[in-house]
């Protein structure tokens, strides 16, 4: 947008023209100044370490490198030590957000106790105690009676559900997408069937259940038909995809770059064009980092023996302007996938540029080009795919609730209002 946005006591109260000399002395000007503002990004899938995965992040070291890349809300997944299956620890987050965050922090419980896939956690306490949704992060839930049994406990509680959809038994040993480059590399596949089957029988249990149901992330053009044929249906389903899968593809594993590790698999450039056309259609309803931080011990190894995973709230953004740039997708669209998207199907006020919505603002130049430098990123670890990339898009400013948190001028620390 052109002009700037008023903010006073967290939110905004004028958008457009509303500089000048006669402005109410409570009231502070977030300015355009020829470059982008939009609302803060919400990324619905992140790792932030706390409790019990310390060494690999934590709430401060992930908010901070949120604030850097525009995310100003994160949605943090259930995969703790020990896991969010208890209001406690629900408690805990939300207190540690509060004291160590930049940005907001909304927590995701467990579907399961202790997301082993064989126990319902207590949906209602949890909700109660604040979680903004139930999954168990990177494992799926194998069992069809248990996934109905959870649609129709959480459809009680209007609590949304989301999912990682694969069946491990195709997926076992697999370590990237099955096709002639996995063959040629000589690692062992994992087929787009394993997430396709598993979100198949997931749509006729929301069928059969009413329930709320996200498909965390979705990869290949099998999924995308049967989340297509499910939203013709009525069915209250949504689906995200990672920005990782929107502008990589499994050719740029190369040389065995572990960074480039990931569950999902990348798969090939032709299911990625489909995912790109699916964001711009606005199938596809979020765009996520999948920030997953991995330590030197469980990367550099052989490809086959690392773990999975990517860190990217950072790039979030600017690996999303290349899409732009290509023009793939209009800028507006790709923001709607990572505001007001997010926002809508977490019931979150934020994500908008109106009067009365939270200042969680970032203003951004889409064309000032960087480099990313692995030694300058805030998170603990450096396992992103986009090292030595040449990027375009910095964040200049974030603003979360009417405070400046990350500023090329202000320190992070400094007041806006």
């Amino acid at each position: 947008m052109r002009g700037g946005v008023l903010v006073r006591d967290g939110a905004i109260v004028a958008i457009g023209a509303v500089t000048g000399s006669d402005l109410p002395t409570d009231c502070v000007v977030v300015d355009c100044d020829g470059d982008v503002v939009s609302p803060g990004l919400i990324d619905c899938r992140a790792f932030v370490g706390e409790p019990g995965a310390e060494h690999r992040e934590t709430i401060a070291s992930a908010t901070a490198a949120a604030a850097s890349g525009g995310v100003t809300t994160i949605i943090a997944t259930s995969e703790t030590h020990p896991a969010v299956d208890d209001p406690a620890v629900v408690d805990f987050l939300q207190r540690r957000a509060r004291d160590t965050g930049r940005v907001r922090v909304l927590p995701v419980a467990a579907l399961t106790r202790g997301r082993d896939g064989s126990e319902l956690a207590e949906i209602g306490l949890l909700k109660a105690a604040g979680a903004i949704a139930f999954s168990d992060g990177a494992r799926s839930i194998a069992s069809a009676r248990l996934m109905r049994r959870a649609l129709t406990y959480a459809r009680d509680f209007d609590a949304l559900i989301m999912h990682h959809c694969e069946d491990v038994d195709l997926a076992a040993g697999g370590v990237m997408n099955e096709g002639e480059f996995a063959s040629r590399l000589g690692l062992p596949g994992i087929p787009q069937e394993a997430e396709s089957i598993v979100l198949a029988r997931d749509m006729r249990l929301v069928a059969l259940t009413g329930g709320r149901y996200h498909a965390a992330i979705v990869s290949c053009r099998q999924s995308l038909d049967i989340i297509a044929a499910a939203k013709q249906d009525g069915l209250r389903v949504t689906c995200g995809t990672t920005i990782n899968h929107l502008t990589l593809n499994e050719n740029d594993i190369g040389g065995y770059r572990t960074f480039l590790r990931l569950s999902p698999p990348l798969r090939s450039e032709d299911e990625r064009l489909a995912l790109v056309e699916a964001v711009a259609s606005g199938l596809i309803d979020v765009v996520v980092s999948d920030h997953n931080p991995q330590d030197v011990e469980t990367k550099r190894l052989p490809f086959a023996e690392a773990e999975p995973g990517a860190i990217g709230l950072e790039t979030l953004l600017s690996a999303g302007l290349r899409l732009v740039h290509a023009e793939a997708i209009d800028l507006p669209d790709l923001l709607a996938r990572m505001t007001i998207g997010p926002a809508k199907l977490l019931g979150l006020p934020q994500g908008r540029l109106v009067v009365g919505a939270p200042a969680d603002l970032i203003r951004f130049d889409p064309e000032e080009p960087y480099v990313v430098d692995r030694d300058k990123l805030h998170s603990r670890c450096r396992n992103t795919p986009f090292e030595d990339a040449r990027m375009e898009g910095r964040v200049k400013t974030t603003v979360v609730a009417g405070r400046i948190v990350h500023s090329a001028e202000v320190r992070s620390h400094d007041a806006v209002a």
